[in-house]
């Protein structure tokens, strides 16, 4: 069994870690709690992700029916499975607790809470997991500030490095 890890990390393939992040959340969303949930994935969706191939940036998780869903997150077909593959953009529900998921529903009730996709990753169980935040959407002048303190910690520690030659 340990060669075939071994081939399947000279082929490329993702055991665990970071399968796909979504870098513009926290650009556009506050982010308050966040949480890891699992995700019920088919065969040939779980071999997408391996190859690291998914989307998560422009995805969003809706309480519905009792239950959390993903909606719009974008995997691939599976080239290698023919008849057998699965539609790329489907709702995939996600495995939270009934009290995870009330306080998710209620926080949402709330206007302007979302709930964001931040990484999708396998765990070192190797199981697929969805680190999602609680978000309440920025305004224009929040995104400007967050953009202007980022250039000013990126020029300080350029200043810091040249030692205060600046």
């Amino acid at each position: 069994m340990a060669t075939l890890k071994n081939d399947k990390a000279k082929n490329g393939w993702i055991s665990h870690g970071l399968v796909a992040e979504n870098r513009r959340a926290r650009f556009d969303y506050e982010i308050g709690d966040t949480l890891e949930a699992g995700i019920v994935l088919t065969g040939t969706e779980v071999k997408s992700l391996r190859m690291g191939k998914a989307q998560i940036a422009e995805a969003y998780a809706s309480p519905e029916r009792g239950e959390l869903w993903l909606i719009n997150a974008h995997i691939p077909e599976y080239l290698q499975a023919n008849r057998f593959n699965h539609e790329e953009k489907r709702p995939r529900k996600l495995l939270v607790s009934k009290k995870q998921l009330a306080k998710l529903d209620q926080e949402v009730a709330r206007a302007g809470n979302t709930i964001v996709p931040l990484k999708l990753f396998f765990n070192d169980q190797g199981r697929a997991k969805l680190l999602i935040g609680l978000g309440k959407g920025k305004k224009n002048f929040d995104k400007r500030a967050t953009s202007r303190e980022r250039d000013w910690n990126r020029d300080k520690a350029r200043i810091m490095k040249e030692g205060g030659r600046g």
